[in-house]
């Protein structure tokens, strides 16, 4: 079952052309991992996913729908969400309230004198949860801003799948991991996207070929290739394009 398609994406800034014609289906269940060149575009497309930008030709569709021009909210609600290059957490709350900031807005929630105790308990019990799953619930109490590096993408991911999403967008998950950090982080991330949809920019190709079902290559704003990962790695234009860079 297809739940995401890009059909003919194309992007421009002011005449600069940054797409030309994506053509992507996801399927249900699937870790895809979209590779390439700095500046291929690949961020760009998670961009236009997501409703930051809108494409200057084509449409996005999920679950079937054509969201093309929704807001980023809108999308969110859906069940579509993403984490960020750089990380995006407030840094001067606690990693506990980082993740129940989350929970509550997924639930519609607010803390005042006026919330049901039960609810509050649910909250509480739900943000602990995603905590666990992120290895995380003992140092719930620190401060999100002075945890190490791989902890605080961790965080980030535990935020990104406090909605409940169908389907995750994951940029650059591990940039700036060490070796024993990105091979925990690869482990979270199978664990987080265990009966969802994953997509994975990652420059890493360890990362890649570990969680990737499929992957498709950008290369200056199109499609090189797109299949299972060792047609992909044996690609003789990814190669030339992409992974003999990787290499040297």
């Amino acid at each position: 079952m297809v739940i995401m398609e890009l059909r003919d994406l194309h992007k421009d800034f002011s005449g600069l052309k940054v797409l030309f014609g994506i053509n992507l289906l996801l399927q249900k269940g699937e870790k895809h991992a979209i590779i390439g060149p700095n500046g291929a575009g690949k961020s760009t497309i998670f961009n236009l996913i997501t409703g930051k930008y809108t494409p200057s030709q084509g449409k996005v569709f999920f679950k079937g729908k054509d969201i093309t021009g929704y807001l980023p909210n809108e999308i969110t609600r859906m069940g579509l969400a993403r984490s960020f290059q750089i990380t995006n957490i407030f840094r001067t709350m606690t990693v506990f309230e980082n993740v129940r900031n989350a929970v509550l807005s997924k639930n519609n929630a607010r803390l005042d004198v006026f919330s049901r105790l039960s609810k509050m308990n649910g909250i509480v019990e739900e943000t602990e949860r995603i905590l666990s799953q992120i290895d995380l619930l003992e140092r719930k109490n620190e401060m999100a801003g002075e945890l190490a590096h791989g902890h605080q993408r961790a965080m980030e991911i535990g935020l990104t799948i406090a909605t409940d999403p169908e389907l995750i967008l994951l940029d650059e998950p591990t940039a700036g991991m060490s070796t024993e950090e990105t091979k925990e982080a690869i482990k979270l991330i199978e664990r987080v996207s265990t009966g969802r949809t994953l997509v994975i920019v990652e420059h890493d190709m360890e990362v890649v070929f570990s969680l990737a079902h499929r992957i498709t290559v950008i290369y200056y704003g199109q499609v090189l290739a797109s299949g299972p990962p060792e047609e992909i790695r044996n690609d003789q234009r990814v190669k030339d394009a992409y992974l003999g860079e990787e290499k040297e």
